[in-house]
């Protein structure tokens, strides 16, 4: 059977037009997506009497065989049907004969394929936020676990102020959530029917868009036709989220990647998620945390790719929105990877405590406790005590000690009004729970983040 579409044309086409044109390698994914919405748009011709009961009910039977045949690997993808809109059609017309003809009434494969699409980028949203949950909910899990476990906080990557570990895991924890609440809302919002669009001005059929939008799980239509066969905004958003999911698991990946140095020593990665070397046998590579780093790269490039596609289009179809399905493809598989795999690999790593605790040790964490201290106690301006602060810690810098450690004799000879108490405010335990104002490190503050956390994720099931 020639082309559907190749009413118009006197000759065919060039076989390397067929393999230029052609999005079946890729679209194919979206034959579940397909048949949903077509098996939804033959019962709605039905309902409103364009075709007849026989007829839509022979259509359905005839997508739900090719759905069989897709699954069962027995579908023949030949790429001549170029997407695969046509592939499924041009099948049901061998199956069923003249129904199948009938199906492509009041809608054109622009709104077909904004309708799949669209499906498939709601489905992995929801998919998406579990993913996230899950790993979460490991993160809480180790957090409950670590409130005490003191190592250094860090500005620069340079020791500033001691905190607790679960401090630190926790504001992952709150990046992962604003992840759940920007693709939760791009669900909201993106959750309208292009179906019956047709191809941008609408259908002079007597259809029900409403009736497709409740059996497909959209809440509402879409308002402008125009705006709906070009738009793919949806496909932004979810590369965006992405995007932005995968910054935030290169962030992490990247403190791994150190944590696990031993330079650092503060965690050690479990034999199951790490690599070796192929020369040096001593060698235990974070080859997980350096992939998902690397992987975010490629997220970010699908996202501008696609922004670049759709900057310079006019109104509506465009041909060049073919090229709008693969990174989203890409990246949902590929987040769904990362995000499985971290979750993984930090359930499953030990933490180092004790070289947490003497990294903290190291880089005088306590000197804004003592410039604190001089103005709590002492009546010094913020600016005095601040210089004299600087001063104590030059002293314990030509001793070759860190300033927690210096007794107030010590101390008293850079400053006479520091007091006899000043051990107590420079020990790294006071320092970590002085910090008890809402969203600080201190142990009880912690505990407080990891309640509003623990709550939220079980409100949500």
């Amino acid at each position: 059977m020639s082309k559907l579409w190749s009413g118009r044309f006197a000759k065919s086409g060039a076989k390397i037009l067929d393999e230029f044109n052609a999005s079946l390698p890729f679209d194919k994914k979206l034959y579940e997506e397909d048949i949903k919405g077509s098996i939804a748009h033959a019962t709605m011709l039905a309902k409103q009497g364009i075709l007849n009961q026989r007829e839509a009910d022979q259509i359905t039977e005839g997508l739900l065989a090719i759905k069989k045949e897709i699954e069962d690997e027995k579908f023949i993808f030949d790429i001549a049907h170029e997407d695969i809109h046509m592939s499924v059609e041009t099948r049901l017309i061998e199956l069923i004969g003249e129904a199948g003809k009938k199906l492509h009434t009041a809608r054109s494969r622009n709104d077909q394929v904004a309708v799949d699409f669209r499906q498939y980028v709601q489905k992995h949203t929801l998919v998406i936020v579990l993913l996230l949950e899950d790993l979460m909910n490991v993160l809480v899990s180790i957090s409950k676990e670590h409130t005490t476990t003191l190592l250094p906080g860090m500005t620069h990557l340079q020791h500033a102020q001691p905190i607790n570990f679960a401090f630190h895991l926790l504001a992952y924890v709150s990046m992962f959530k604003r992840d759940i609440e920007r693709l939760e809302s791009s669900y909201q919002r993106n959750n309208v029917l292009p179906l019956g669009c047709a191809a941008l001005a609408g259908t002079p059929h007597n259809i029900d868009r409403e009736y497709v939008a409740k059996l497909l799980g959209f809440d509402s239509v879409s308002v402008n036709c125009l705006d709906t066969v070009s738009d793919r905004d949806f496909a932004l958003e979810i590369l965006f989220n992405i995007s932005t999911i995968m910054m935030h698991i290169s962030r992490f990946a990247e403190e791994l990647i150190l944590w696990s140095s031993y330079e650092f020593k503060f965690v050690t990665l479990s034999d199951e998620y790490s690599t070796g070397s192929s020369i040096m046998p001593q060698k235990k590579n974070p080859d997980v945390p350096e992939l998902l780093r690397g992987k975010t790269g490629r997220v970010n490039g699908n996202l501008i790719s696609l922004l670049t596609v759709l900057k310079g289009l006019p109104l509506a179809y465009n041909k060049d929105m073919q090229e709008d399905k693969e990174g989203v493809f890409d990246s949902v598989e590929t987040v769904y990877m990362s995000l499985n795999i971290l979750k993984e690999a930090v359930r499953t790593m030990s933490i180092n405590t004790d070289n947490m605790y003497s990294a903290a040790q190291v880089g005088h964490l306590s000197a804004t406790d003592l410039a604190d201290y001089l103005v709590q106690k002492c009546d010094i301006p913020f600016r005095e005590a601040h210089f004299i602060t600087g001063r104590a810690v030059a002293h314990a810098e030509s001793l070759g000690v860190d300033l927690s450690t210096l007794s107030a004799q010590a101390l008293q000879k850079v400053d006479a009004r520091i007091g006899e108490d000043v051990g107590i405010y420079l020990s790294l335990e006071h320092s970590m729970n002085a910090r008890n104002s809402q969203g600080g490190t201190a142990t009880e503050s912690t505990c407080k983040q990891l309640e509003i956390f623990e709550n939220w994720l079980k409100s949500r099931h």
